[in-house]
């Protein structure tokens, strides 16, 4: 784990160099959220799951045994993700997005944008991909949208080419504001 409060930029240049390992951009949040949930793998989950695996080795017949294929298979899903987390909580880069600069949109950036062809306002803050939730407004930095989005300032127009078409769309506002990531 790094601590990054250099200004973004920095992490963008790390992300493009083909010999340094790819950097997962990320707030302590999204960091603690991933370490969570390796400890509720490793520690709940997983050892359920071979419980489950010794009780249907006890059944006998493992042919014909469905108790046990799907534990088996729970296993494999769960070493996986527990692979992928590894990845990814190795690659982080822990961003402080408060201490950034807001003047151009970046991590953490909260960016007030108006479709031009609608005239509605549309409102998303830029966070890592393990932080994202379009439903809330926050979209991952390496989303189509996002990508596109960084480094624009207050007033400019931007054509974005995404999945659903292209959109163009003026930015109303660019500026930090705290990160509500999960509303219970």
């Amino acid at each position: 784990m790094n601590f990054c409060y250099n200004p973004f930029i920095k992490i963008l240049k790390l992300q493009r160099d083909k010999n340094m390992k790819k950097v997962e951009p990320m707030t302590l949040f999204g960091y603690n959220k991933l370490q969570a949930e390796v400890k509720d793998l490793k520690e709940i989950k997983r050892p359920g799951v071979v419980k489950a695996i010794e009780e249907a080795l006890e059944h006998g017949d493992l042919k014909e045994n469905a108790e046990y294929h799907a534990a088996k298979e729970q296993q494999k899903q769960i070493d996986g993700r527990l692979d992928e987390l590894a990845d990814i909580i190795g690659n982080a880069q822990i961003v402080d997005p408060s201490e950034l600069a807001h003047a151009k949109i970046s991590f953490g950036s909260t960016v007030v944008m108006t479709d031009m062809d609608t005239d509605e306002a549309i409102s998303y803050t830029i966070v890592g991909g393990c932080e994202s939730n379009p439903d809330v407004g926050l979209i991952s930095f390496s989303s189509p949208l996002a990508k596109q989005l960084l480094g624009k300032e207050e007033g400019d127009e931007v054509k974005v080419r995404l999945p659903g078409g292209e959109k163009e769309y003026e930015i109303e506002e660019v500026k930090y504001q705290e990160i509500i990531f999960e509303t219970h």
